[in-house]
């Protein structure tokens, strides 16, 4: 059997793993996922995968700090506080839910900082009749859209690393990135508004309703009571949000270990928020008169352990997958970007959906485009294509936006790619392509930059002088070692008839992390 028809076959086995998942409800998508990981292993000797345990332990964080607020009368409070602005008009909070996660997570430098805004955007949409699925959907999409548009993602690291030699910086990057994305997330938004029927039409929400299921909205049934400290605690869980958005800002802010002599780490974004959520979630206990039992009832503690659950099974299964066929991926992908330079935004796009990882197809697929000579504020242009990562409903933040809408309007559909997140991640991926593509041609042209200029040779007349005795010298001197290997690796800007092998070459990278 061939790589590509191997290749096919697992991502069906991968699909319809999920797809029983989904059919199960629940829990049920993170056992089946495992169940896939069985089946890989044992049936199909590959070599499992990792778990996302990072992304799994920032959820735990967020998810216990959420519940704790929840518990002491925080989330009614931010809700009371959010509905007086979007009472005026309702269809703001799919505007504004969209906004405020995107810009969250460029501060941040993860999206991961988005778990924190999901239980407040549900609750805030179903109290005021509002389908969830609307800002829900809008927003996880947004939030996937800011890593290509933060300043201190890993996956910005590895691409401004790219783009320095072609000579663009950080802020040449977001001087494209931001404004297409920006763009995206208010278009997005407008789309969402118009998607799926209102709330108290939605069938699966009347079935709920009527089975007892979750409780009716407490629109119209006068004031909720807030609890004393209830304030308090929606100030120290903001507060914490804050905190990890200026430390992943400020860089210089986070502790440097000495790890080994003349060795230093330095205390990574990652480790940052579940620390800080989770001393958040003490601070709440602590001073807000919250029983630890209490925290464990919280309604948005159960949802959030499904979503959990689910992300462990599914990312575990996804990465067992990309583990297997990482080759085959980056050598199909790369003979597409070879043969039609334009299709770079798709294979982008196609290398998230897959890998799930944004720095991993950064990796894989930016030095392809290098060797090809795209220009470099095209590449630019189309890097949000990573938003590919939300294709499949295998992310952590879709899983959670899905477990914790109660009235079920957020969903998987049954054909796995038709979940409530595709039409936004079909439509802001391509308006932010397009307005990034036109942004890049207004600023810098369309002509591929030379940032290293080569040194023109000497005038014919200088060439014939007489040379020195150290110029005699040196022209005779046997190259060193050093030298050599340097005159015979390919340069960067090599010839445009690049094949293909040399450009899957370029792309290869060690096994990616999968992290929501």
């Amino acid at each position: 059997m061939s790589d590509e028809a191997q290749l096919v076959l697992q991502l069906l086995a991968v699909l319809v793993f999920i797809f029983l998942g989904v059919r199960m409800g629940g829990i049920g998508l993170g056992l089946w996922g495992a169940a896939g990981v069985v089946f890989f292993a044992f049936v199909l000797q590959e070599k499992p995968g990792e778990p996302p345990i990072n992304a799994m332990l920032i959820i735990l964080a967020v998810i216990t700090a959420a519940s704790a607020m929840q518990a002491a009368g925080g989330m009614d409070f931010l809700v009371k506080i959010a509905s007086g602005i979007i009472k005026a008009n309702p269809k703001n909070i799919t505007l504004v839910a969209p906004i405020v996660s995107f810009f969250f997570t460029v501060g941040a430098g993860t999206s991961n900082i988005f778990f924190s805004l999901i239980p407040v955007i549900e609750e805030t949409a179903y109290e005021n009749g509002i389908r969830p699925e609307r800002p829900l959907a809008a927003a996880t999409v947004a939030s996937g859209l800011g890593i290509t548009a933060s300043p201190v993602s890993a996956a910005m690291a590895v691409m401004v690393s790219l783009m320095e030699p072609l000579g663009f910086d950080l802020t040449e990057i977001l001087l494209i990135t931001i404004p297409a994305s920006v763009v995206a997330v208010f278009a997005g938004s407008f789309l969402q508004n118009r998607l799926g029927k209102d709330l108290k039409d939605d069938p699966e929400y009347q079935r709920r309703l009527a089975a007892g299921e979750i409780e009716s909205k407490r629109e119209g049934s006068g004031p909720v009571e807030i609890r004393p400290r209830g304030p308090l605690s929606a100030y120290i869980f903001l507060a914490g949000v804050a905190t990890i958005i200026v430390l992943g800002l400020f860089e210089e802010l986070r502790p440097v270990y000495e790890v080994a002599p003349d060795e230093f780490e330095q205390l990574d974004v990652t480790t940052t928020i579940q620390i800080v959520m989770m001393t958040a979630a003490l601070l709440i206990v602590l001073f807000c008169d919250t029983k630890p039992g209490d925290v464990m009832k919280a309604p948005v503690f159960g949802s959030g352990m499904t979503g959990l659950i689910a992300l462990f099974g599914v990312a575990w299964l996804a990465d067992t997958f990309v583990q297997a066929n990482m080759d085959t991926i980056v050598e199909v992908l790369g003979d597409l970007v070879n043969n039609y330079p334009l299709t770079f935004a798709v294979a982008l796009f196609a290398m998230a959906a897959l890998t799930t990882s944004q720095s991993a197809t950064t990796k894989s697929i930016v030095p392809i485009g290098v060797a090809l000579l795209i220009p470099a504020q095209f590449m630019i242009a189309m890097w949000p294509s990573l938003l590919g990562v939300l294709f499949l409903p295998a992310n952590g933040t879709q899983l959670a936006a899905v477990a914790i809408d109660r009235t079920g309007t957020t969903k998987i559909g049954n054909a796995v790619v038709n979940h409530s997140f595709m039409p936004n991640v079909i439509f802001m991926w391509i308006v932010a392509v397009v307005v990034g593509l036109a942004l890049a041609a207004a600023i810098h042209g369309t002509e591929a930059s030379s940032p290293d200029p080569v040194e023109p040779a000497p005038p014919a007349a200088e060439a014939t002088a007489e040379p020195t005795p150290e110029a005699t010298e040196q022209l005779t001197e046997t190259p060193t070692e050093e030298a050599t290997e340097e005159a015979t690796e390919a340069p960067t800007d090599a010839p445009t008839d690049v094949p293909t092998e040399v450009a899957t070459e370029a792309a290869e990278t060690p096994t990616p992390e999968v992290s929501p």
